[in-house]
């Protein structure tokens, strides 16, 4: 017996230096060509497009001067961390409303005495369906108190038709909000998964030992579900960094209004694309710079993340 392992060991070990062992190569190359050719080289060309000036053919090394403007200059540096405040509350915003709403829908939808759990799940996943454009302006039309007022008097809550996304107090909020309600059955549907995958046997130990459905989600459920919560917390985190369709649906690409909901995103497409206000002469070098400072940021706090959320084996 020993023998023949011992032949198998030495068989597979030829196999693997045997170039005909590597065909599974071949299966790589269009994925990795891919990478390489729509994401790999972009984000090289950005990080060395950060240490020029100037717009195309005109372009001109400066070094490290972008990423001190965008510190020092007094414009660049209030626009910068203003959007950078405002994405960090559009974060927040759907870290305590979209992703905590997610658990509770599953844990609802996981219930097998509860009825009609499809047309639940199916009402809940729909509006993540819908393209971003098309919710952002119907909710721009639902808030609007030219078209909610008659509505809302009728119901006797007239009181509520108010200029929502003309307030810089309120702007911010309600955009977060429609995303939140958009997006929510991602999270809610990645929960009911990894909850199924949850033996029942646990549960039935559980409430034999007397323990109540609200010991049993935070002492059992909670507890395995942290690396899910770890890897949607990563993505909310990631697609909000770079959210700038909900701003420009609801809103406009200044963040309007007085930049109350200016994100990272519609900073970064005012300085490189579009160019800032009041010039409206587009800085390449400076929207690569905002570009790389936010992904060394987001590959730093991904991390950070899945160390804290991995299972210790």
């Amino acid at each position: 017996m020993q023998s023949s392992a011992k032949k198998t060991r030495l068989h597979l070990g030829a196999n693997s230096l045997n170039p005909k062992g590597l065909y599974w190569i071949w299966f790589m190359i269009p994925a990795l060509a891919f990478y390489v050719v729509f994401m790999a080289y972009p984000m090289l060309e950005s990080l060395r497009l950060s240490f020029f000036t100037g717009n195309y053919g005109n372009r001109v090394f400066v070094g490290f001067s972008n990423f001190i403007k965008l510190f020092s200059d007094s414009d660049h540096s209030e626009r910068f961390f203003n959007a950078f405040k405002n994405t960090a509350i559009f974060f927040a915003v759907h870290m305590l409303v979209q992703n905590v709403l997610g658990i509770v829908f599953a844990v609802l939808l996981t219930n097998t005495h509860m009825r009609g759990r499809k047309i639940y799940q199916t009402i809940i996943f729909v509006p993540t369906t819908f393209a971003v454009l098309v919710t952002g302006y119907l909710w721009k039309l639902l808030l609007s108190p030219v078209w909610s007022k008659p509505f809302l008097t009728g119901m006797g809550l007239g009181a509520l038709a108010k200029p929502w996304l003309g307030m810089e107090s309120t702007a911010l909020l309600f955009v977060s909000l429609v995303s939140c309600w958009q997006w929510i059955g991602i999270p809610t549907m990645m929960f009911v998964a990894a909850l199924r995958n949850i033996s029942e046997d646990i549960y039935e130990a559980a409430y034999i030992d007397g323990a109540t459905g609200w010991q049993v989600f935070w002492g059992i459920k909670l507890p395995l579900l942290k690396p899910i919560i770890g890897m949607i917390t990563i993505l909310t985190f990631v697609n909000n960094f770079n959210a700038f369709d909900i701003v420009f649906a609801m809103e406009n690409v200044n963040g309007a209004p007085g930049y109350s909901t200016d994100l990272i995103g519609t900073l970064f497409y005012r300085l490189g694309i579009a160019g800032q206000h009041p010039i409206g002469i587009p800085d390449p070098g400076m929207g690569a710079a905002v570009s790389t400072l936010i992904f060394i940021m987001l590959a730093i706090v991904s991390i950070l993340i899945l160390r804290r959320t991995e299972t210790k084996g």
